[in-house]
Protein backbone atom coordinates (compact mmCIF):
# COMPACT_ATOMS: atom_id res chain seq x y z
CA UNK A 1 0.00 0.00 0.00
CA UNK A 2 1.14 3.50 -1.01
CA UNK A 3 2.28 5.96 2.00
CA UNK A 4 -0.91 8.34 1.49
CA UNK A 5 -2.73 5.76 2.99
CA UNK A 6 -0.79 5.03 6.34
CA UNK A 7 -0.13 8.38 7.51
CA UNK A 8 1.68 8.57 10.71
CA UNK A 9 -2.16 10.11 12.67
CA UNK A 10 -3.87 6.56 11.86
CA UNK A 11 -0.22 4.53 12.05
CA UNK A 12 -1.13 2.93 15.51
CA UNK A 13 -4.34 1.05 13.86
CA UNK A 14 -6.77 3.67 15.54
CA UNK A 15 -9.45 5.94 15.08
CA UNK A 16 -7.84 9.54 15.72
CA UNK A 17 -9.33 10.32 19.10
CA UNK A 18 -9.94 14.09 17.62
CA UNK A 19 -11.94 12.20 14.95
CA UNK A 20 -14.55 11.22 17.65
CA UNK A 21 -14.09 14.79 19.68
CA UNK A 22 -15.05 16.66 16.62
CA UNK A 23 -17.82 14.48 14.62
CA UNK A 24 -20.98 15.89 16.20
CA UNK A 25 -20.12 19.32 16.21
CA UNK A 26 -18.50 19.46 12.27
CA UNK A 27 -21.43 17.11 10.84
CA UNK A 28 -23.20 20.98 11.29
CA UNK A 29 -20.69 23.64 10.29
CA UNK A 30 -19.06 21.30 6.82
CA UNK A 31 -20.13 24.00 4.76
CA UNK A 32 -18.52 26.82 7.37
CA UNK A 33 -15.10 24.63 6.91
CA UNK A 34 -15.19 24.98 3.35
CA UNK A 35 -16.33 28.87 3.87
CA UNK A 36 -13.29 29.63 6.00
CA UNK A 37 -11.16 27.98 3.63
CA UNK A 38 -12.48 30.10 0.70
CA UNK A 39 -13.65 27.28 -0.88
CA UNK A 40 -17.31 28.16 -0.34
CA UNK A 41 -18.64 32.22 -0.84
CA UNK A 42 -21.10 33.15 1.90
CA UNK A 43 -23.62 32.99 -1.08
CA UNK A 44 -22.77 29.67 -2.53
CA UNK A 45 -23.01 28.19 1.16
CA UNK A 46 -26.53 29.68 1.49
CA UNK A 47 -27.48 28.21 -2.21
CA UNK A 48 -26.13 25.00 -0.96
CA UNK A 49 -28.07 25.00 2.20
CA UNK A 50 -31.17 25.65 0.09
CA UNK A 51 -30.82 22.97 -1.64
CA UNK A 52 -32.60 19.46 -1.72
CA UNK A 53 -29.18 17.46 -1.28
CA UNK A 54 -28.85 15.34 1.72
CA UNK A 55 -25.51 17.66 2.87
CA UNK A 56 -24.39 21.30 2.16
CA UNK A 57 -21.03 19.58 1.04
CA UNK A 58 -22.85 17.43 -1.88
CA UNK A 59 -25.12 20.44 -2.64
CA UNK A 60 -22.24 22.63 -2.96
CA UNK A 61 -19.96 19.69 -5.39
CA UNK A 62 -23.63 19.15 -6.93
CA UNK A 63 -24.15 22.93 -7.85
CA UNK A 64 -20.30 22.94 -9.09
CA UNK A 65 -19.32 25.55 -6.55
CA UNK A 66 -16.75 23.22 -5.39
CA UNK A 67 -14.65 20.45 -6.78
CA UNK A 68 -15.30 17.14 -4.87
CA UNK A 69 -12.18 16.44 -4.24
CA UNK A 70 -10.76 19.65 -3.19
CA UNK A 71 -13.90 19.36 -0.79
CA UNK A 72 -13.38 16.28 0.38
CA UNK A 73 -9.45 17.04 0.96
CA UNK A 74 -10.28 19.74 3.37
CA UNK A 75 -12.72 17.34 5.56
CA UNK A 76 -10.46 15.37 6.08
CA UNK A 77 -7.32 17.24 6.98
CA UNK A 78 -9.92 19.43 9.65
CA UNK A 79 -10.78 15.76 10.79
CA UNK A 80 -6.83 14.28 11.04
CA UNK A 81 -7.20 11.82 8.05
CA UNK A 82 -5.82 11.50 4.72
CA UNK A 83 -7.21 11.71 1.20
CA UNK A 84 -6.15 8.87 -0.89
CA UNK A 85 -6.60 9.16 -4.54
CA UNK A 86 -7.72 5.66 -5.23
CA UNK A 87 -6.89 5.16 -8.97
CA UNK A 88 -3.26 5.70 -8.39
CA UNK A 89 -3.44 3.37 -5.18
CA UNK A 90 -2.71 -0.49 -4.79
CA UNK A 91 -5.87 -2.49 -3.96
CA UNK A 92 -5.18 -5.38 -1.69
CA UNK A 93 -8.36 -7.63 -2.69
CA UNK A 94 -7.84 -10.11 0.19
CA UNK A 95 -9.11 -6.89 2.41
CA UNK A 96 -12.87 -7.65 0.88
CA UNK A 97 -12.48 -11.39 2.58
CA UNK A 98 -15.18 -11.16 5.51
CA UNK A 99 -15.84 -7.66 5.24
CA UNK A 100 -19.68 -6.88 5.70
CA UNK A 101 -20.76 -5.95 1.56
CA UNK A 102 -23.89 -4.24 3.05
CA UNK A 103 -21.65 -1.27 4.17
CA UNK A 104 -19.61 -1.36 0.96
CA UNK A 105 -22.69 -0.29 -1.23
CA UNK A 106 -24.99 1.46 1.09
CA UNK A 107 -21.95 3.21 3.37
CA UNK A 108 -19.87 3.72 -0.01
CA UNK A 109 -16.77 2.43 2.09
CA UNK A 110 -14.16 0.24 0.16
CA UNK A 111 -11.47 -2.11 1.93
CA UNK A 112 -8.41 -1.33 0.12
CA UNK A 113 -5.40 -3.03 2.37
CA UNK A 114 -4.57 -4.25 5.71
CA UNK A 115 -1.82 -2.43 7.93
CA UNK A 116 -0.51 -3.75 11.28
CA UNK A 117 -3.53 -6.49 11.37
CA UNK A 118 -5.74 -3.24 10.83
CA UNK A 119 -7.53 -2.61 7.82
CA UNK A 120 -7.07 0.61 5.88
CA UNK A 121 -10.82 1.37 4.64
CA UNK A 122 -11.54 4.19 1.54
CA UNK A 123 -14.71 5.88 2.74
CA UNK A 124 -16.27 9.33 0.93
CA UNK A 125 -17.71 10.83 4.26
CA UNK A 126 -15.29 11.78 6.97
CA UNK A 127 -17.70 13.17 8.74
CA UNK A 128 -19.72 9.47 9.33
CA UNK A 129 -17.91 7.63 12.04
CA UNK A 130 -20.17 4.93 12.63
CA UNK A 131 -20.66 2.91 9.47
CA UNK A 132 -16.23 2.54 10.59
CA UNK A 133 -17.46 1.41 13.76
CA UNK A 134 -19.55 -1.06 12.74
CA UNK A 135 -17.02 -2.38 10.62
CA UNK A 136 -14.95 -2.52 13.25
CA UNK A 137 -17.21 -4.15 15.31
CA UNK A 138 -18.41 -6.87 12.43
CA UNK A 139 -14.42 -7.45 11.39
CA UNK A 140 -12.89 -7.65 14.65
CA UNK A 141 -10.20 -5.39 13.45
CA UNK A 142 -8.92 -1.67 13.97
CA UNK A 143 -10.10 0.28 10.86
CA UNK A 144 -7.58 3.13 9.63
CA UNK A 145 -10.00 5.29 7.59
CA UNK A 146 -9.06 7.00 4.94
CA UNK A 147 -11.59 10.02 2.19
CA UNK A 148 -11.91 8.67 -1.45
CA UNK A 149 -14.39 10.34 -4.14
CA UNK A 150 -17.48 8.50 -3.91
CA UNK A 151 -17.42 8.09 -8.06
CA UNK A 152 -13.42 6.21 -7.39
CA UNK A 153 -15.03 3.71 -5.02
CA UNK A 154 -18.29 2.95 -6.57
CA UNK A 155 -15.63 2.30 -9.66
CA UNK A 156 -14.01 0.01 -7.70
CA UNK A 157 -17.06 -1.84 -6.70
CA UNK A 158 -17.73 -2.43 -10.09
CA UNK A 159 -14.42 -3.41 -11.18
CA UNK A 160 -13.98 -6.31 -8.43
CA UNK A 161 -17.41 -6.91 -7.21
CA UNK A 162 -19.44 -6.60 -10.55
CA UNK A 163 -21.97 -4.96 -12.58
CA UNK A 164 -25.43 -5.36 -10.55
CA UNK A 165 -23.66 -6.72 -7.59
CA UNK A 166 -25.33 -4.00 -5.48
CA UNK A 167 -28.39 -4.79 -6.00
CA UNK A 168 -27.86 -8.44 -5.58
CA UNK A 169 -26.56 -8.23 -2.34
CA UNK A 170 -29.23 -6.46 -1.17
CA UNK A 171 -32.02 -7.73 -3.34
CA UNK A 172 -34.65 -7.68 -0.68
CA UNK A 173 -34.10 -4.17 0.91
CA UNK A 174 -33.32 -2.47 -2.61
CA UNK A 175 -35.14 0.40 -3.37
CA UNK A 176 -35.55 1.74 -6.52
CA UNK A 177 -33.47 4.95 -7.68
CA UNK A 178 -35.05 7.47 -10.33
CA UNK A 179 -31.61 7.72 -12.47
CA UNK A 180 -33.27 5.03 -15.25
CA UNK A 181 -37.18 6.37 -15.96
CA UNK A 182 -39.31 3.99 -18.37
CA UNK A 183 -40.75 6.50 -20.93
CA UNK A 184 -43.85 4.43 -21.64
CA UNK A 185 -45.21 2.73 -19.08
CA UNK A 186 -47.16 -0.68 -19.33
CA UNK A 187 -49.33 -2.77 -17.24
CA UNK A 188 -48.16 -6.06 -15.62
CA UNK A 189 -50.27 -9.26 -17.48
CA UNK A 190 -50.62 -10.66 -13.68
CA UNK A 191 -48.34 -13.29 -13.92
CA UNK A 192 -45.88 -14.99 -11.52
CA UNK A 193 -43.12 -13.99 -13.99
CA UNK A 194 -44.49 -10.62 -14.17
CA UNK A 195 -45.26 -9.98 -11.20
CA UNK A 196 -41.57 -11.28 -10.03
CA UNK A 197 -39.72 -9.05 -12.36
CA UNK A 198 -41.51 -6.05 -10.98
CA UNK A 199 -40.09 -6.48 -8.00
CA UNK A 200 -38.27 -3.44 -6.67
CA UNK A 201 -34.98 -5.00 -6.52
CA UNK A 202 -35.28 -6.88 -10.15
CA UNK A 203 -35.95 -3.26 -11.30
CA UNK A 204 -32.81 -1.74 -10.17
CA UNK A 205 -30.73 -4.31 -11.29
CA UNK A 206 -31.81 -4.22 -14.54
CA UNK A 207 -31.33 -0.08 -14.49
CA UNK A 208 -27.86 -1.38 -13.19
CA UNK A 209 -26.99 -2.94 -16.36
CA UNK A 210 -28.61 -0.18 -18.50
CA UNK A 211 -27.09 2.55 -16.55
CA UNK A 212 -23.75 0.97 -17.04
CA UNK A 213 -23.49 0.40 -20.23
CA UNK A 214 -24.46 3.79 -20.88
CA UNK A 215 -21.54 5.30 -18.46
CA UNK A 216 -19.28 3.05 -20.18
CA UNK A 217 -20.51 4.68 -24.07
CA UNK A 218 -21.42 0.62 -25.20
CA UNK A 219 -23.31 0.45 -28.33
CA UNK A 220 -25.01 -3.00 -27.90
CA UNK A 221 -25.49 -4.88 -24.46
CA UNK A 222 -24.95 -8.74 -24.67
CA UNK A 223 -26.87 -10.98 -22.32
CA UNK A 224 -26.77 -14.51 -22.77
CA UNK A 225 -27.63 -17.51 -21.08
CA UNK A 226 -25.11 -20.27 -20.41
CA UNK A 227 -24.35 -23.87 -19.22
CA UNK A 228 -22.96 -21.78 -16.02
CA UNK A 229 -25.43 -18.91 -15.68
CA UNK A 230 -25.60 -15.38 -17.07
CA UNK A 231 -22.77 -13.76 -18.96
CA UNK A 232 -22.88 -10.04 -19.89
CA UNK A 233 -20.83 -8.37 -22.10
CA UNK A 234 -20.65 -4.73 -23.76
CA UNK A 235 -19.74 -3.46 -27.29
CA UNK A 236 -17.40 -0.78 -26.70
CA UNK A 237 -16.03 0.88 -29.98
CA UNK A 238 -16.57 -1.93 -31.49
CA UNK A 239 -15.24 -4.93 -29.31
CA UNK A 240 -16.94 -6.95 -27.00
CA UNK A 241 -16.26 -6.56 -23.31
CA UNK A 242 -16.92 -8.79 -20.66
CA UNK A 243 -18.58 -7.58 -17.75
CA UNK A 244 -17.82 -8.74 -13.97
CA UNK A 245 -20.74 -10.20 -12.89
CA UNK A 246 -21.40 -11.68 -8.84
CA UNK A 247 -22.40 -15.22 -8.85
CA UNK A 248 -25.29 -14.73 -7.39
CA UNK A 249 -26.99 -12.94 -10.49
CA UNK A 250 -27.35 -16.44 -12.10
CA UNK A 251 -30.44 -17.24 -10.06
CA UNK A 252 -32.56 -14.09 -11.30
CA UNK A 253 -31.48 -14.98 -14.70
CA UNK A 254 -35.30 -15.37 -15.91
CA UNK A 255 -36.41 -12.39 -14.15
CA UNK A 256 -33.74 -10.14 -15.57
CA UNK A 257 -34.65 -11.27 -18.75
CA UNK A 258 -38.62 -11.04 -18.15
CA UNK A 259 -38.00 -7.22 -17.36
CA UNK A 260 -36.38 -6.59 -19.86
CA UNK A 261 -38.83 -8.07 -22.34
CA UNK A 262 -41.86 -6.63 -20.27
CA UNK A 263 -40.05 -3.27 -21.06
CA UNK A 264 -40.06 -3.77 -24.58
CA UNK A 265 -43.79 -4.88 -24.75
CA UNK A 266 -42.77 -8.59 -25.45
CA UNK A 267 -44.67 -11.58 -24.53
CA UNK A 268 -42.97 -13.26 -21.81
CA UNK A 269 -44.61 -16.46 -22.06
CA UNK A 270 -43.37 -16.91 -25.59
CA UNK A 271 -39.71 -18.33 -25.57
CA UNK A 272 -39.56 -20.59 -28.55
CA UNK A 273 -39.53 -17.81 -30.97
CA UNK A 274 -37.54 -14.82 -31.66
CA UNK A 275 -39.18 -11.78 -30.93
CA UNK A 276 -37.90 -7.62 -31.38
CA UNK A 277 -38.70 -4.66 -29.14
CA UNK A 278 -38.00 -1.51 -28.67
CA UNK A 279 -37.43 0.66 -25.15
CA UNK A 280 -37.72 4.35 -24.62
CA UNK A 281 -35.78 5.54 -21.30
CA UNK A 282 -35.11 8.84 -19.72
CA UNK A 283 -31.57 8.69 -17.78
CA UNK A 284 -29.82 11.56 -16.01
CA UNK A 285 -32.42 13.68 -17.72
CA UNK A 286 -31.16 12.45 -21.03
CA UNK A 287 -33.63 10.31 -23.63
CA UNK A 288 -32.21 6.84 -24.71
CA UNK A 289 -34.05 4.27 -26.79
CA UNK A 290 -32.63 1.07 -26.98
CA UNK A 291 -33.74 -1.95 -29.52
CA UNK A 292 -34.10 -5.17 -28.10
CA UNK A 293 -34.00 -8.77 -30.13
CA UNK A 294 -34.84 -11.96 -28.03
CA UNK A 295 -33.63 -15.00 -29.61
CA UNK A 296 -34.18 -18.71 -28.14
CA UNK A 297 -31.05 -20.60 -27.28
CA UNK A 298 -29.62 -23.84 -26.18
CA UNK A 299 -29.25 -22.55 -22.28
CA UNK A 300 -32.17 -20.18 -22.25
CA UNK A 301 -32.70 -16.75 -24.25
CA UNK A 302 -30.51 -14.40 -25.54
CA UNK A 303 -30.75 -10.89 -25.81
CA UNK A 304 -29.15 -7.62 -27.56
CA UNK A 305 -29.86 -4.62 -26.83
CA UNK A 306 -28.58 -1.65 -29.30
CA UNK A 307 -28.09 1.23 -27.35
CA UNK A 308 -29.45 4.48 -29.23
CA UNK A 309 -27.95 7.74 -27.16
CA UNK A 310 -29.63 10.69 -28.95
CA UNK A 311 -27.54 13.46 -26.71
CA UNK A 312 -24.85 11.81 -27.46
CA UNK A 313 -24.81 11.46 -31.45
CA UNK A 314 -23.79 14.75 -33.50
CA UNK A 315 -24.35 14.12 -36.93
CA UNK A 316 -21.34 16.71 -38.53
CA UNK A 317 -20.44 15.00 -42.05
CA UNK A 318 -17.36 17.05 -41.89
CA UNK A 319 -16.58 16.42 -38.42
CA UNK A 320 -16.73 12.03 -39.57
CA UNK A 321 -13.14 11.91 -39.78
CA UNK A 322 -13.25 12.10 -44.21
CA UNK A 323 -10.03 13.09 -46.16
CA UNK A 324 -10.86 16.76 -46.90
CA UNK A 325 -10.48 15.70 -50.54
CA UNK A 326 -13.06 13.05 -50.02
CA UNK A 327 -15.42 15.38 -47.97
CA UNK A 328 -14.69 17.92 -51.07
CA UNK A 329 -15.77 15.67 -53.56
CA UNK A 330 -18.58 13.90 -51.64
CA UNK A 331 -20.31 17.38 -50.67
CA UNK A 332 -20.66 17.96 -54.14
CA UNK A 333 -21.98 14.42 -54.76
CA UNK A 334 -24.87 15.05 -52.22
CA UNK A 335 -26.27 18.02 -54.12
CA UNK A 336 -26.56 16.38 -56.87
CA UNK A 337 -30.51 16.58 -58.58
CA UNK A 338 -31.12 13.19 -59.03
CA UNK A 339 -29.10 10.19 -59.13
CA UNK A 340 -28.69 7.68 -56.30
CA UNK A 341 -25.70 7.48 -53.93
CA UNK A 342 -25.15 4.61 -51.77
CA UNK A 343 -23.03 3.52 -48.72
CA UNK A 344 -21.72 0.69 -48.26
CA UNK A 345 -19.98 -1.61 -45.40
CA UNK A 346 -21.31 -3.99 -42.96
CA UNK A 347 -23.44 -3.72 -39.70
CA UNK A 348 -22.59 -1.13 -37.28
CA UNK A 349 -19.64 0.67 -39.48
CA UNK A 350 -21.79 3.86 -39.26
CA UNK A 351 -23.72 3.99 -42.20
CA UNK A 352 -26.23 5.48 -40.42
CA UNK A 353 -24.58 8.48 -39.47
CA UNK A 354 -23.04 9.48 -42.44
CA UNK A 355 -26.32 9.17 -44.21
CA UNK A 356 -28.12 11.77 -41.53
CA UNK A 357 -24.80 13.85 -41.95
CA UNK A 358 -25.25 14.09 -45.35
CA UNK A 359 -28.98 14.80 -45.14
CA UNK A 360 -28.88 17.27 -42.37
CA UNK A 361 -26.09 19.16 -44.48
CA UNK A 362 -28.23 19.74 -47.55
CA UNK A 363 -31.77 20.04 -45.58
CA UNK A 364 -32.98 23.35 -46.60
CA UNK A 365 -36.87 24.79 -46.80
CA UNK A 366 -36.60 24.92 -49.88
CA UNK A 367 -35.70 20.98 -49.99
CA UNK A 368 -38.41 18.39 -49.59
CA UNK A 369 -36.76 15.30 -47.98
CA UNK A 370 -38.46 11.71 -46.55
CA UNK A 371 -36.82 8.66 -45.54
CA UNK A 372 -38.23 5.10 -44.84
CA UNK A 373 -36.08 3.32 -42.09
CA UNK A 374 -35.79 0.17 -40.16
CA UNK A 375 -36.29 1.51 -37.31
CA UNK A 376 -36.10 5.43 -37.40
CA UNK A 377 -32.87 5.50 -35.17
CA UNK A 378 -33.06 9.03 -33.99
CA UNK A 379 -35.49 11.62 -35.19
CA UNK A 380 -34.31 14.89 -37.14
CA UNK A 381 -36.11 17.83 -37.72
CA UNK A 382 -36.88 19.39 -40.73
CA UNK A 383 -37.01 15.99 -42.26
CA UNK A 384 -39.87 13.69 -42.90
CA UNK A 385 -39.11 10.04 -41.60
CA UNK A 386 -40.83 6.86 -42.26
CA UNK A 387 -40.73 3.43 -39.75
CA UNK A 388 -41.23 0.46 -41.66
CA UNK A 389 -43.73 -1.84 -41.07
CA UNK A 390 -43.34 -5.71 -42.66
CA UNK A 391 -45.49 -7.07 -40.82
CA UNK A 392 -48.52 -5.00 -42.12
CA UNK A 393 -47.13 -4.46 -45.82
CA UNK A 394 -45.49 -1.57 -44.91
CA UNK A 395 -41.54 -2.39 -46.73
CA UNK A 396 -39.29 -0.18 -47.91
CA UNK A 397 -40.58 -1.19 -51.71
CA UNK A 398 -44.21 0.01 -50.99
CA UNK A 399 -43.49 2.98 -48.87
CA UNK A 400 -40.52 4.21 -51.54
CA UNK A 401 -43.99 4.08 -53.71
CA UNK A 402 -46.38 6.69 -51.71
CA UNK A 403 -43.17 8.71 -51.14
CA UNK A 404 -43.16 9.44 -54.51
CA UNK A 405 -46.63 10.90 -54.40
CA UNK A 406 -45.61 13.41 -51.86
CA UNK A 407 -43.61 15.68 -54.09
CA UNK A 408 -39.93 15.01 -52.52
CA UNK A 409 -36.66 16.09 -53.94
CA UNK A 410 -34.57 13.89 -51.62
CA UNK A 411 -35.09 10.34 -50.57
CA UNK A 412 -33.71 8.05 -47.85
CA UNK A 413 -34.07 4.47 -48.64
CA UNK A 414 -32.83 2.71 -45.87
CA UNK A 415 -31.35 -0.82 -47.23
CA UNK A 416 -31.91 -1.88 -50.66
CA UNK A 417 -32.27 -5.22 -49.64
CA UNK A 418 -33.98 -6.79 -52.59
CA UNK A 419 -35.39 -6.40 -56.48
CA UNK A 420 -38.31 -4.58 -55.47
CA UNK A 421 -36.81 -2.03 -53.66
CA UNK A 422 -33.92 -1.66 -55.97
CA UNK A 423 -36.29 -0.89 -59.45
CA UNK A 424 -38.33 1.39 -56.84
CA UNK A 425 -34.87 3.57 -55.92
CA UNK A 426 -34.11 3.73 -59.79
CA UNK A 427 -37.11 4.66 -60.91
CA UNK A 428 -37.12 6.97 -58.55
CA UNK A 429 -33.41 8.76 -59.55
CA UNK A 430 -34.96 8.45 -63.30
CA UNK A 431 -37.73 10.64 -62.66
CA UNK A 432 -35.59 13.50 -60.98
CA UNK A 433 -34.92 12.33 -57.35
CA UNK A 434 -31.76 12.11 -55.10
CA UNK A 435 -31.58 8.48 -53.44
CA UNK A 436 -29.65 7.53 -50.76
CA UNK A 437 -29.72 4.31 -49.95
CA UNK A 438 -26.73 1.60 -48.32
CA UNK A 439 -25.84 -1.99 -49.41
CA UNK A 440 -23.77 -4.78 -47.66
CA UNK A 441 -20.97 -4.97 -49.32
CA UNK A 442 -17.04 -5.12 -48.34
CA UNK A 443 -16.60 -2.38 -51.01
CA UNK A 444 -17.34 0.12 -52.94
CA UNK A 445 -17.30 -1.23 -56.52
CA UNK A 446 -19.12 -4.52 -54.91
CA UNK A 447 -22.40 -2.07 -54.87
CA UNK A 448 -22.66 -2.39 -58.89
CA UNK A 449 -22.32 -6.32 -58.97
CA UNK A 450 -24.33 -6.59 -55.68
CA UNK A 451 -27.47 -4.84 -57.54
CA UNK A 452 -27.10 -7.07 -60.63
CA UNK A 453 -26.99 -9.93 -58.41
CA UNK A 454 -30.14 -8.95 -57.17
CA UNK A 455 -31.90 -8.90 -60.83
CA UNK A 456 -31.30 -5.32 -62.02
CA UNK A 457 -30.38 -4.66 -65.35
CA UNK A 458 -26.61 -3.29 -65.83
CA UNK A 459 -27.41 -0.66 -67.82
CA UNK A 460 -30.10 0.34 -65.00
CA UNK A 461 -26.84 0.30 -62.35
CA UNK A 462 -24.91 2.12 -64.70
CA UNK A 463 -26.99 5.20 -65.38
CA UNK A 464 -28.32 5.88 -62.47
CA UNK A 465 -25.83 5.47 -59.56
CA UNK A 466 -23.72 7.99 -59.34
CA UNK A 467 -21.07 7.40 -56.22
CA UNK A 468 -20.77 4.18 -54.04
CA UNK A 469 -19.18 4.94 -50.27
CA UNK A 470 -17.58 2.69 -48.62
CA UNK A 471 -16.70 2.76 -45.05
CA UNK A 472 -15.59 0.98 -41.55
CA UNK A 473 -14.86 2.74 -38.03
CA UNK A 474 -11.03 2.24 -36.41
CA UNK A 475 -10.60 3.12 -32.78
CA UNK A 476 -8.67 6.38 -31.96
CA UNK A 477 -5.49 5.90 -30.22
CA UNK A 478 -6.04 7.52 -26.44
CA UNK A 479 -4.56 11.15 -26.37
CA UNK A 480 -3.24 10.28 -22.86
CA UNK A 481 -1.26 6.93 -23.33
CA UNK A 482 -0.60 6.29 -26.85
CA UNK A 483 3.47 6.35 -27.18
CA UNK A 484 5.35 5.71 -30.23
CA UNK A 485 5.98 2.37 -32.14
CA UNK A 486 9.36 0.29 -31.08
CA UNK A 487 8.33 -1.96 -33.69
CA UNK A 488 11.20 -2.42 -36.32
CA UNK A 489 10.49 -1.28 -40.22
CA UNK A 490 10.53 -4.80 -41.22
CA UNK A 491 7.51 -5.99 -38.88
CA UNK A 492 5.02 -3.27 -40.37
CA UNK A 493 2.97 -4.32 -43.12
CA UNK A 494 4.23 -4.98 -46.58
CA UNK A 495 1.81 -2.28 -47.82
CA UNK A 496 2.58 0.50 -45.45
CA UNK A 497 3.11 3.76 -47.19
CA UNK A 498 6.78 4.65 -45.78
CA UNK A 499 7.06 7.04 -48.70
CA UNK A 500 3.73 9.03 -47.55
CA UNK A 501 5.31 8.59 -43.91
CA UNK A 502 8.66 10.56 -43.89
CA UNK A 503 9.39 11.42 -40.50
CA UNK A 504 6.13 11.40 -38.88
CA UNK A 505 5.69 9.15 -35.83
CA UNK A 506 4.12 6.02 -35.65
CA UNK A 507 2.18 5.41 -32.66
CA UNK A 508 0.84 2.36 -30.73
CA UNK A 509 -1.81 1.49 -28.01
CA UNK A 510 -0.68 1.14 -24.55
CA UNK A 511 -3.48 1.54 -22.06
CA UNK A 512 -4.62 3.68 -18.96
CA UNK A 513 -6.64 4.27 -16.29
CA UNK A 514 -8.40 7.41 -18.46
CA UNK A 515 -9.27 4.29 -21.22
CA UNK A 516 -10.12 1.68 -18.77
CA UNK A 517 -6.80 0.24 -20.22
CA UNK A 518 -7.46 -0.46 -23.67
CA UNK A 519 -5.39 2.39 -25.56
CA UNK A 520 -8.29 3.20 -27.21
CA UNK A 521 -11.04 6.09 -26.80
CA UNK A 522 -13.78 6.68 -29.48
CA UNK A 523 -13.61 5.86 -33.23
CA UNK A 524 -13.38 7.38 -36.53
CA UNK A 525 -14.64 6.52 -40.00
CA UNK A 526 -12.24 5.49 -42.65
CA UNK A 527 -13.42 6.13 -46.22
CA UNK A 528 -13.34 5.29 -49.80
CA UNK A 529 -15.36 7.09 -52.58
CA UNK A 530 -16.13 5.79 -56.01
CA UNK A 531 -17.25 8.13 -58.22
CA UNK A 532 -19.10 6.72 -61.01
CA UNK A 533 -17.09 7.73 -64.36
CA UNK A 534 -17.68 7.26 -67.90
CA UNK A 535 -15.46 4.31 -67.98
CA UNK A 536 -16.91 2.63 -64.48
CA UNK A 537 -20.89 2.89 -66.28
CA UNK A 538 -19.13 0.95 -69.03
CA UNK A 539 -17.82 -1.68 -67.25
CA UNK A 540 -20.86 -2.20 -64.96
CA UNK A 541 -23.26 -2.49 -68.45
CA UNK A 542 -20.66 -4.92 -69.31
CA UNK A 543 -21.07 -7.05 -66.24
CA UNK A 544 -17.10 -6.23 -65.28
CA UNK A 545 -16.44 -8.13 -61.79
CA UNK A 546 -16.22 -6.16 -58.88
CA UNK A 547 -12.20 -6.20 -58.97
CA UNK A 548 -12.30 -5.26 -62.36
CA UNK A 549 -13.97 -2.13 -61.37
CA UNK A 550 -12.19 -1.85 -58.15
CA UNK A 551 -8.78 -1.26 -60.30
CA UNK A 552 -9.94 1.01 -62.63
CA UNK A 553 -11.28 3.14 -59.76
CA UNK A 554 -8.19 2.95 -58.05
CA UNK A 555 -6.09 3.82 -61.48
CA UNK A 556 -8.66 7.18 -61.76
CA UNK A 557 -7.32 8.03 -58.33
CA UNK A 558 -10.00 6.03 -55.77
CA UNK A 559 -8.22 5.55 -52.14
CA UNK A 560 -9.23 2.63 -51.23
CA UNK A 561 -9.99 2.12 -47.47
CA UNK A 562 -6.85 1.00 -46.27
CA UNK A 563 -5.12 3.57 -47.66
CA UNK A 564 -7.29 6.06 -46.38
CA UNK A 565 -6.32 4.26 -42.64
CA UNK A 566 -2.28 4.37 -43.01
CA UNK A 567 -3.38 8.30 -43.35
CA UNK A 568 -4.89 7.88 -40.29
CA UNK A 569 -1.56 6.04 -38.99
CA UNK A 570 0.84 8.64 -40.36
CA UNK A 571 -1.57 10.95 -38.95
CA UNK A 572 -1.18 9.51 -34.85
CA UNK A 573 -5.43 9.61 -34.58
CA UNK A 574 -5.01 5.33 -34.93
CA UNK A 575 -2.44 2.23 -34.55
CA UNK A 576 -1.35 -0.86 -36.97
CA UNK A 577 -2.79 -3.05 -35.06
CA UNK A 578 -6.20 -1.58 -35.44
CA UNK A 579 -5.82 -1.11 -39.19
CA UNK A 580 -5.02 -5.14 -39.63
CA UNK A 581 -8.04 -5.72 -37.48
CA UNK A 582 -10.55 -3.76 -39.91
CA UNK A 583 -9.12 -3.66 -43.14
CA UNK A 584 -7.68 -6.38 -45.56
CA UNK A 585 -4.44 -6.38 -47.44
CA UNK A 586 -4.34 -5.01 -50.85
CA UNK A 587 -2.53 -5.77 -53.98
CA UNK A 588 -3.53 -3.41 -56.31
CA UNK A 589 -2.31 -4.17 -59.82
Amino acid sequence: MNNPATSKRVRDGRLPQKFDRKFKTMIMHAGEILKRRGLLTPEQLEQSRQSDSPSVVQAAIELGFVAERDALEALAEEVGLDYIDLREAEIDLKALEGFPQKLIYRQSLFPIAFQDGSIVVATSDPLDLYPLDEASAATGKNIIPVVAERAEIARLVKQHLGVGSETVEGLMAAVVDDDVELLDAFESDGSELSEMAQEASVVRLVNEILLEAIETRASDIHIETQSDGIQIRYRIDGILHPQPAPPEINRFQAAIISRLKIMARMNIAEKRLPQDGRIKLRVHGREVDIRLSVIPMIHGEGLVMRVLDKSSMVFNLEGLGMNPEIYRVFSKIIEYPHGIVLVTGPTGSGKTTTLYSSLLQIRSPETKIITTEDPVEYQLDGINQIQVHSKIGLTFAASLRSILRHDPDVVLVGEIRDLETAENAIQASLTGHLVFSTLHTNDAAGAFTRMGDMGVEPFLVAGTVEAVLAQRLVRRLCKHCKTPSTAAKSEFPSDFPWDRAGDAVIYQNVGCRECRQVGYAGRMGIYELLVTSDTIRQLAQDRASSWDIRREAVKNGMRTLRMDAWDKVIAGQTSVDEVLRVTKGEAIA
